[in-house]
C-alpha cells in the first residue's frame, strides 16, 4: 500500500500489518461506521475503507498525521472524517474501534509534542492502552467489535481484564514474534532492569485483542 508519510509521522510497521491482516479477516459489515483511532498515516482507515467500511472516522494527537490520513484516505478513495485530538473526546458509537495506540515503554513521560509521541507510553507502556480499554465500551454501537494491536510486553492479560471488566468479551485473536527494533534495542538494559524482558531478549511478541460489545 503506496502511503506518504511525513517526518513525524509513524512509518507502518508489522504491528499495522497484523492488525491490518486480522481486520480484513474479522469481515468488516459492508457500510460498518469505523474508528481508527490514533490512526498515524491513516494505514488501518484505507484499510478499512478497502474492507467495506461505509464510513471512516480517523482520529490523532499530531496534526502532521491528521493531515497525512486525510491525503491517503484521498488518494485511496476512501471516504473518511479525520479529526485531530483524542479517541476519548472523538463522540459517537462505531460498528468497528481498530487502534495501534502508542505501546512502547519508557524511561521518562511521554514528549507531547515530538515524534516520539507515536510509540512512548510511559513506564509500563500502557499510558494510552489503559485509556483506550477504558474507552472502547462507550466508543462501539451494540454488536460491534474493536481490534487493538500492542506488544505483550505492556501485558496481555491486563488488557484481556480491563475490556472484560467494561462488559465487552475479549481474546488475542493474532500474535507474531519479531525482532527488536532500534528504539526497544537502545532501552533492551533498561528493560531488563524492569523485568520486562529476560536477559538477553532481543524480541517481542505483537498481540491483536479483539474486543466484542453485547
Amino acid at each position: 500500500m503506496l502511503l506518504l508519510r511525513p517526518p513525524g509521522v509513524y512509518r507502518p510497521q508489522e504491528d499495522t500489518e497484523l492488525l491490518a491482516r486480522s481486520l480484513a479477516e474479522s469481515g468488516v459489515p459492508h457500510g460498518a461506521t469505523v474508528l481508527d483511532a490514533c490512526t498515524g498515516t491513516g494505514a488501518l482507515a484505507v484499510a478499512a475503507g478497502r474492507a467495506g467500511a461505509g464510513e471512516v472516522t480517523a482520529v490523532d494527537r499530531s496534526r502532521r498525521a491528521v493531515a497525512a490520513a486525510f491525503v491517503n484516505c484521498l488518494l485511496h478513495g476512501v471516504p473518511v472524517r479525520v479529526r485531530h485530538g483524542d479517541f476519548s473526546t472523538v463522540g459517537g458509537r462505531y460498528d468497528v474501534v481498530c487502534s495501534n495506540p502508542p505501546y512502547v515503554p519508557a524511561p521518562g513521560p511521554p514528549d507531547p509534542t515530538g515524534a516520539a509521541r507515536a510509540w512512548d507510553a510511559g513506564a509500563d507502556g500502557r499510558a494510552v492502552l489503559d485509556r483506550l480499554c477504558a474507552a472502547l465500551p462507550s466508543l462501539l454501537a451494540p454488536g460491534g467489535f474493536g481490534l487493538v494491536v500492542h506488544s505483550a510486553l505492556c501485558g496481555v492479560e491486563r488488557t484481556l481484564g480491563q475490556l472484560r471488566d467494561g462488559g465487552l468479551a475479549a481474546e488475542v485473536v493474532a500474535s507474531r514474534d519479531v525482532g527488536f527494533g532500534p528504539v526497544l534495542r537502545s532501552r533492551a538494559r533498561w528493560l531488563e532492569g524492569r523485568r520486562l524482558i529476560a536477559p538477553g531478549q532481543r524480541h517481542e511478541r505483537l498481540v491483536v485483542v479483539r474486543a466484542d460489545a453485547p
